[in-house]
């Protein structure tokens, strides 16, 4: 006999928990299968959270060299690599722990543990045992990519295997050139490991605003990253000593590495819970086709987060705001409640940050052509008056027509994660640049550069 719900969530992860919380809060009878023992999902376990644990630790690296220039006389310290991720590691099961106890448990959510599989549109079966639902929410996430097209590369380590290195690597090889591998490569940098970017002939931080692109490049080239942009890898080899030599094709190498590590890329979780079953088409790559209500090609069942086609907003917020707005449509009578993928602010964690809204300027003048107008600027933070270590800042601010209605807002450097949840809020309301201009600065922080722009 098999357990009927009102709605389950394949995946207990950032979009399958909010899903459930709103449904539940509803009163509506809530499963939630986790396939991974990992409640919270990527973003809780080896995403968002222990990253910026590890951010914070790089930040205070740079802090106490800075500190000894501000006039502190202490001589910077050696990081105990073990004690951080021990420590990090202790918080995150303090959050798996809340998630089992006092989350679920609050809420009155099932959780179910074991490999998910269609039976039906309306069946799902875990480990012998079957569960029918009135809806069924796929939210399974991601994995990286590890390729299978070069040889040795599996002596490498994915951004997974990041989280689970039990010392620090003294040498290492960061292949990719998104926002992962060049947090990541910060990170490492920062704490003192000699880091090497490898991006095999692609652009860093493809997509985004090219102001963006250059301040982190030469501030990250500045800070001792060494990038490698053009030569492609061949082979990996592992020498007797344990170290890592990389083969490059023309037949040069990289060699001493403790590690190397792939950020290439992610790949959707749906090969597995047999979609074939109910019918349902991937899209190329894995991914889940849905319209703008979250909906697949088979009523009943829906998907959010990572897996979907919204390519390009593959980010924790936003499976969240998914998940919460499918509950509140389903069972909270809110039949018009549903995400807007235009306009979704988000924050890389590098060294600096960056912070962006909206259009590139590149993107916004193959939209509106001469219609485009930018105002940018870039200075060094008070902050760094006397440090020896300098970090520049930029921003951009995109506008189109005569009224200057903002359609993007770039910005990297000290304090620019924070700064830009406030500056999307008036964004999204439609402010223009005079709404800025109007705008009372406050003196003196980087956040009024955006304000005063000419």
């Amino acid at each position: 006999m098999s357990q009927h719900y009102d709605l389950i969530a394949i995946g207990a992860g950032s979009g399958g928990l909010s899903v459930v919380e709103k449904a539940a809060q509803h009163g509506a009878k809530c499963a939630v299968i986790e396939m991974h023992e990992d409640l919270g999902g990527t973003c809780v376990n080896r995403g968002c959270v222990p990253k910026k644990v590890m951010w914070f630790a790089a930040n205070l690296a740079y802090a106490q060299h800075e500190a000894r220039d501000y006039g502190f006389g202490t001589v910077p310290g050696s990081l105990d690599w073990n004690q951080l991720v021990a420590r990090r590691e202790n918080m995150i099961a303090g959050i798996n722990d809340w998630y089992l106890e006092d989350f679920l448990t609050g809420l009155g959510v099932a959780l179910i543990e074991g490999q998910a599989q269609f039976v039906d549109a309306r069946t799902l079966e875990v480990d012998g045992a079957k569960y029918t639902a009135d809806h069924i929410v796929i939210t399974t996430g991601g994995r990286p990519v590890i390729p299978d097209n070069i040889p040795g590369a599996e002596y490498g380590i994915s951004s997974d295997g990041f989280f689970e290195l039990e010392t620090q690597p003294e040498k290492v090889a960061v292949v990719g050139g998104g926002y992962i591998a060049l947090e990541l490569a910060g990170v490492l940098n920062a704490l003192g490991t000699n880091t090497h970017m490898l991006h095999q002939g692609f652009p860093v931080l493809i997509g985004f605003d090219s102001l963006m692109q250059k301040t982190l490049r030469t501030q990250m080239e500045a800070d001792g990253v060494l990038f490698n942009d053009h030569d492609r890898i061949a082979s990996i080899e592992k020498q007797a000593d344990g170290k890592l030599t990389l083969n490059y094709e023309d037949g040069s190498t990289l060699t001493g590495l403790d590690q190397v590590l792939w950020a290439i890329g992610r790949v959707p979780n749906t090969d597995d819970i047999g979609l074939d079953n109910i019918g349902l088409e991937r899209a190329p790559g894995g991914f889940i086709e849905v319209n703008e209500w979250q909906e697949t090609a088979v009523p009943g069942v829906y998907a959010i987060g990572d897996i979907i086609n919204k390519r390009g907003v593959q980010l924790t917020p936003v499976a969240i705001a998914a998940g919460r707005r499918l509950g509140e449509r389903l069972f909270g009578g809110m039949q018009e409640r549903k995400v807007d993928y235009r306009l979704i602010p988000t924050v890389m964690f590098t060294h600096p940050p960056i912070g962006t809204i909206g259009l590139s300027e590149e993107a916004a003048r193959e939209q509106y052509g001469d219609a485009v107008k930018v105002y940018s600027t870039e200075f060094t933070p008070m902050y760094y008056a006397f440090a020896r270590h300098k970090v520049k800042t930029a921003m951009k601010l995109v506008v189109v027509g005569a009224e200057e209605k903002i359609v993007g807002c770039h910005a990297i450097g000290l304090g620019v994660d924070e700064m830009m949840q406030g500056f999307a809020v008036a964004i999204r309301m439609g402010a223009t640049k005079q709404d800025f201009d109007d705008t009372i600065a406050i003196h003196p922080v980087s956040a009024e550069e955006l304000v005063t722009m000419k």
